[in-house]
């Protein structure tokens, strides 16, 4: 037999194995708890389509952006479903944008970040602004330990947005009045909620979606605070269009995979359409914040959304599978 002959059989071989079996694919699982509930949805779809899915460990963003890349020739997809855009834009940047794709689809829309205070202390001094803490007046109202500058629940190391905070310390000159206050987010978060509970004035970064809202509810218990103008390292303007600033953008998140996942048109079909309602994503952490917080309590919880929304994911397998 010809090598040619060999190669073809091999090559046939290979593409009936993939047919039949589906591609082995790694759903790359963050290390931010809540959102494993949006993955295991993605990675559930896709063996209903016929892949094999493995999920990772828990890695920081950045380990997984560079994971995209570094498999972008594999013959394993990996993929990561919570890229924020444009928050994380420089990381995919960073690794190259030719070796980890990000989708176009705006798989989870509307997610809104911003720097909140309690309403009490905000309609008793009037405080609209971010900026409003420069005065060293305003500032020690959520001075917590004493050492003139006001306490502000921050942004973990790596995840993006605290270098927005970082940046809009140096922007609006309030690095002298405002300490940013980092670690385990899900930990200092818990303390400020019980900061809040005793009648004491918080100040923090939040988004959605996310739980904290869900307990400190905005307008009623909280209140966004705006900026008096754009300073955002990731975008020229963070003006909304009703001329609202609150110094971050709206993000969308977005499915990022490894680049050979253009030669699986089923799979990248899926990337394009899916798409989860952020409120769905919201109320599954807020069971998580009350307690259902163990992995076999997210599958229970990814399933009851995939019964529940049985037609709509019939419908993208249908439509996936159909771009082979």
């Amino acid at each position: 037999m010809s090598i040619k002959k060999i190669l073809l059989g091999t090559l046939a071989t290979s593409l009936v194995a993939t047919s039949l079996f589906g591609a082995k694919i790694t759903a790359l699982k963050t290390n931010v708890a809540e959102e494993a509930f949006q993955m295991e949805i993605v990675a559930e779809v896709l063996k209903k389509m016929g892949h094999e899915v493995t999920i990772s460990n828990d890695v920081n963003y950045d380990i997984a952006y560079q994971t995209l890349a570094n498999n972008a020739t594999s013959d394993e997809v990996y993929f990561l479903a919570s890229s924020w855009d444009p928050l994380h834009n420089g990381k995919i940047d960073a690794v190259g944008s030719n070796k980890a794709i990000k989708f176009d689809n705006k798989f989870i829309a509307n997610c809104a970040q911003g720097y909140l205070i309690d309403k009490k202390t905000a309609d008793k001094y009037n405080i609209k602004y971010y900026n409003d803490l420069k005065k060293p007046e305003i500032a020690k109202l959520f001075d917590l330990d004493n050492d003139g500058k006001a306490d502000l629940t921050g942004c973990n190391a790596g995840w993006g947005c605290e270098k927005v905070i970082e940046h809009q310390l140096d922007a609006y000159d309030m690095r002298g009045v405002v300490e940013h206050n980092q670690g385990e987010y899900s930990a200092l978060i818990a303390d400020t909620i019980a900061n809040y509970k005793t009648g004491k004035s918080i100040l923090y970064y939040t988004w959605t979606p996310y739980w904290v809202s869900g307990k400190l509810v905005p307008g009623k218990d909280v209140t966004f605070l705006q900026v008096t103008h754009s300073a955002n390292p990731n975008t020229d303007s963070t003006k909304l269009p009703n001329g609202a600033d609150y110094g971050f953008n709206v993000n969308h998140q977005k499915i990022v995979a490894s680049a050979n996942v253009k030669d699986y048109k089923d799979i990248s079909k899926l990337f394009n359409i899916i798409k989860l309602d952020v409120n769905d994503v919201s109320g599954q952490n807020m069971l998580m914040a009350n307690g259902q917080n163990k992995e076999k309590d997210i599958k229970r919880h990814v399933q009851k959304w995939l019964d529940m929304n049985k037609k709509q994911v019939d419908a993208w397998v249908k439509e996936a599978k159909a771009a082979k």
